[in-house]
């Protein structure tokens, strides 16, 4: 199938089976560049996801058998296939999730190296041996956990995959996951991977749909642990409902990120970094810089300098080279980031740049644009200073100095990610060691964790369980640890 032109009508896979549930409802596929429709999702009943758990759970029987080993043999496969078919990949989520194809590019580069620290894990499960006695020792083992329900969103298709399944399945899980069906192409792709590479049948079992999916997923007895990106006030929900039905939660919610300005950073790698932060994916990224918190002794020039960088970006289809930016995900979605910059105004912001409906090129006019928005003189009570926009919009913030940025950020109810820009070695440190948040940078406008370190927030940006995604949290949260006390009487 060529997922570049054709029309998709999107699958399940269960149990190695590729097949169209028995119903009726279904959503279309966007290309949100375009708005044209290029695929449809089914909308999967509760009776077809628990058979999909039901494949999952008798497959983990079989599946936790196999060493550790031969099954870190199937993620290198599973990379080797990504690294040779990784234009393409990155070609179908610039495609149905309009990611600028360099974004996509890098998502699909960045989970490749999380596949690659995943075939590790071997080194990372090895457990723990205590001589107690001549005769006596204890042992800390690792056990998989169980048949795992996935919950993905639709901004990074590649990369939450790449947090959820090599990482389940490596440490001898199942695993039943759903794509977002708003950006649901990434999925296909992947499970024909696993077929190329004979993965057994049953151990990553894919559903589509809606909401109902994850609720049948918490639902079922025989799931052990929920994974979920999305939102607070849904990962709230899941959170709750996973404890309620005694499972384990990863739940990485929402954000509001904040950079800090010092007048004393280098303006120009300060500039190239915020662009990337704010306008990168389109804003549509957890770890988006969303307030710029700027010291007030440079803080005109500082507005001056980055309503420039602004305007400069070039927005357009998500697979032209010559573009910086493509669309947000949805209308649904423009309409959202609208109504956020209009509250803005109302509540006394000042909106210095205006992307709202801009004129697009011949064949993008039904597309979903907002092009670069700054708004300033934002104060840290308005709504736009507090709440996760997901779009490409700034708001600029002044301050006093250090102290005052700080207790700004702290403010906040999130705590995903926040950085700092400065030259200054003390207040770099005093950053990071009152900052809270769960990753902190300085002089780097996404603070984003490499693979092999945790990747997760803090306060309501990390939920459930409060194990992160990738490096030695995944683990913690894909095995469970037993004790055995062994003896032998001499």
């Amino acid at each position: 199938m060529d997922y570049r032109k054709d029309y998709i009508d999107v699958c399940n896979v269960i149990g190695g089976e590729w097949s169209r549930p028995a119903t009726e409802e279904r959503l279309p596929v966007y290309n949100p560049s375009t708005g044209e429709e290029i695929g449809n999702v089914p909308l999967t009943p509760a009776e077809e996801v628990e058979r999909a758990v039901d494949v999952a759970a008798e497959a983990f029987t079989q599946w936790r058998q196999v060493d550790a080993g031969r099954r870190c043999k199937y993620l290198f496969a599973i990379r080797n296939k990504m690294v040779a078919y990784r234009e393409e990949l990155a070609q179908i989520i610039a495609r149905d999730q309009a990611k600028h194809i360099a974004d996509a590019r890098g998502e699909v580069g960045r989970v490749i190296q999380i596949v690659e620290n995943a075939c590790g894990l071997p080194n990372m499960l090895i457990g723990e041996t205590f001589q107690i006695s001549a005769s006596t020792r204890g042992q800390v083992l690792r056990k998989p956990l169980g048949p795992i329900g996935g919950l993905s969103p639709f901004n990074f298709p590649a990369l939450v995959f790449g947090w959820f399944i090599p990482y389940a399945i490596g440490c001898g899980n199942t695993i039943v996951y759903k794509a977002s069906e708003q950006s649901p192409l990434f999925m296909q792709r992947m499970m024909e991977i696993f077929d190329e590479v004979d993965l057994p049948k049953g151990v990553v079992n894919l559903v589509n749909g809606d909401y109902r999916v994850g609720e049948a997923l918490l639902a079922a007895e025989k799931i052990k642990g929920i994974c979920f990106v999305g939102s607070t006030a849904v990962g709230q929900h899941i959170a709750e409902k996973a404890a309620e039905n005694k499972k384990r939660a990863m739940v990485l919610a929402g954000a509001k990120n904040s950079l800090m300005v010092l007048k004393d950073c280098r303006v120009e790698d300060f500039l190239a970094q915020l662009q990337n932060s704010a306008f990168g994916a389109a804003g549509q990224r957890c770890m988006a810089g969303s307030n710029v918190v700027i010291e007030a002794a440079c803080y005109d020039a500082m507005v001056e300098k980055i309503v420039k960088m602004a305007k400069a970006v070039p927005v357009g289809e998500a697979r032209d080279e010559a573009v910086y930016m493509g669309p947000v995900i949805s209308r649904k979605s423009v309409d959202r980031i609208n109504g956020y910059i209009e509250g803005a105004v109302r509540e006394g912001a000042k909106l210095i740049l205006d992307g709202r409906n801009p004129e697009m090129a011949s064949g993008l006019e039904k597309g979903y644009f907002v092009k670069p928005t700054i708004l300033a003189d934002v104060t840290p009570e308005m709504t736009i200073a507090q709440e996760e926009v997901f779009g490409p919009v700034l708001s600029l913030i002044k301050v006093a100095d250090f102290e005052a940025g700080l207790a700004f950020m702290n403010s906040s109810r999130y705590g995903n990610g926040g950085a700092i820009f400065t030259q200054s070695g003390h207040y770099a440190e005093e950053f990071l060691n009152r900052i809270d948040v769960g990753m902190a940078g300085v002089n780097i406008g996404v603070p984003a964790a490499m693979p092999y370190l945790p990747f997760g927030g803090a306060k309501d940006s990390l939920l459930g369980s409060g194990l992160k995604a990738q490096g030695h949290d995944g683990i913690e949260f894909f095995t469970e640890r037993a004790v055995a006390t062994i003896r032998f009487p001499e």
